[in-house]
């Protein structure tokens, strides 16, 4: 697929169901007389992996509207000055004029650029910017420095937190029992044997005649995260209020063990602190929410953080109507999609490890699995949501059909129809009754948040040919 098409693609993607601007596609609705800005458009676009879209004869609320010739020419002529010009260095853009749903529109292609970061002329490196969560916005001194060592081939993971050590202070440091037990194999009594494993699973490195610890090591397998600091900042917290609001706080707990070591224990917690108790014959703590949910959810954020943006740590927060999961970082997919697309993370080498160890389930079917767990317990749906630099996932207790608003029965409809499309059907009347614990008297209940759900545009019929509704089957509207 060229770039062109892609082009078309994503900025149809970008404005249906919802408009809504994606990373790698901006909308102009016209030529801005703010040079200085355009060129951070570029400079983000540039610094993009697989660079990115500006999009001109869009308004700001998804509508179209035809460019004319002397704008078209205006812009083209503007832009090509600026990459020329205004940027570190000059880069190479293309420009096209094609007609989207009968409407002109001008697409300005700006490639990926290999030296990175592309910062701003006449300014030093730090005035670089990137996309995130569909915005142009400027990087943090972490982030610019995280993307000159990308742009040199080494990775956040693999990038040093801890140097010149000896053998014994990597197994200090690092918590190598818990790789052990994870792996289900026994300790061997040589330290070479153990450093060895370690180096294998690229957590330590020998840098000249001295051992490193590398990031990747500390944040998955540290037995005090704070001795790096390289890590300060991306400890996990844990928050817990009295009541619905964050005035009153009950606890606030930093963790400061490595992703991998803490984790179960981590998961356990939460469970704990979110569970109610049943006095029976003896007492039992019913869960409010499914392990399943809370473990990937948590996973997600730790493996999907930007670990560029400082003073944000994952944190999770527990209110008496709801749990909330906040990573640093937009999100990389569309948040509606979330389901269907396959899983990209900026921590390719945390995430594949975390999936090795069994932390996450396998590559993609995480999200599916948590929000199957969530409609099994008829909880209201997950809701997802993103700024410039974070992303948040919702959870909410148990409630009943009238206690739930419009949008939630619409979000957990076209949730649905989203877990039913990835297995290969589609859903009806029945199986949104079954979805919302309805019973067959209340068909005409389910069939009113169906309605409710194709009108948003986030459903469509399975078979355009059917003509009764009584036989109607829906699938999710990228289906």
């Amino acid at each position: 697929m060229d770039w062109k098409e892609k082009a078309i693609k994503v900025l149809n993607d970008s404005l249906y169901p919802i408009p809504s601007e994606l990373n790698e596609l901006d909308w102009k609705s016209g030529l801005s007389d703010k040079t200085e800005r355009l060129a951070q458009h570029l400079s983000a676009f540039a610094n993009l992996k697989g660079g990115g879209i500006l999009v001109y004869g869009v308004r700001n609320d998804g509508t179209c509207f035809d460019m004319t010739k002397e704008e078209i020419d205006k812009t083209v002529q503007t832009l090509g000055n600026i990459a020329q010009n205004n940027l570190v260095y000059s880069i190479p853009i293309e420009h096209a004029v094609m007609d989207f749903e009968g409407h002109t529109l001008l697409f300005f292609y700006i490639p990926e650029q290999s030296d990175k970061p592309i910062h701003l002329r006449g300014k030093d490196i730090y005035a670089s910017y990137h996309r995130s969560a569909g915005q142009t916005v400027k990087m943090s001194r972490n982030q610019v420095k995280a993307l000159i060592a990308t742009s040199q081939g080494i990775t956040f993971e693999q990038q040093l937190a801890k140097e010149n050590l000896t053998k014994e202070d990597v197994l200090k440091y690092l918590n190598y029992k818990a790789l052990y037990h994870i792996l289900d194999k026994n300790i061997p009594q040589s330290t070479d044997a153990i450093i060895e494993r370690l180096a294998n699973y690229q957590l330590c490195k020998l840098v000249g005649e001295s051992w490193s610890i590398t990031n990747l090591g500390a944040i998955l397998f540290a037995n005090d995260l704070q001795i790096f600091p390289n890590m300060a900042g991306h400890e996990v917290i844990v928050r817990k209020y009295v009541g619905s609001n964050n005035l009153q706080q009950e606890f606030e707990q930093h963790g400061v063990y490595g992703y991998v070591v803490g984790f179960e224990g981590l998961i356990d917690f939460i469970m704990r602190n979110t569970s109610s108790e049943k006095i029976d014959v003896k007492r039992e703590a019913v869960p409010t929410y499914p392990r399943v949910a809370i473990r990937e959810f948590v996973a997600n954020a730790l493996v999907h953080q930007d670990f560029g943006i400082t003073g944000m740590p994952v944190t999770i927060e527990i209110f008496s109507n709801r749990l909330s999961i906040t990573n640093a970082g937009a999100p990389l997919n569309d948040i509606n999609r979330l389901i269907d697309l396959p899983p990209q993370s900026r921590n390719e080498q945390l995430a594949q490890m975390m999936f090795t160890l069994g932390i996450c389930e396998r590559r993609g079917s995480g999200i599916d699995r948590a929000i199957a767990a969530v409609e099994k317990m008829y909880l209201p749906p997950v809701k997802f949501t993103k700024s410039e630099q974070h992303t948040r996932v919702f959870m909410y207790p148990q409630k009943s059909l009238k206690e739930m608003t419009k949008q939630e029965k619409i979000s957990a409809c076209y949730q649905h129809a989203c877990l039913m499309y990835e297995n290969g059907n589609s859903i009806n009347n029945q199986s949104v009754r079954e979805r919302f614990e309805l019973t067959k008297n209340d068909s005409s209940i389910a069939s009113r948040i169906i309605a409710d759900t194709l009108e948003a545009g986030l459903i469509k019929s399975a078979d355009i040919e059917t003509a009764s509704k009584k036989y109607m089957t829906y699938i999710p509207y990228y289906g």
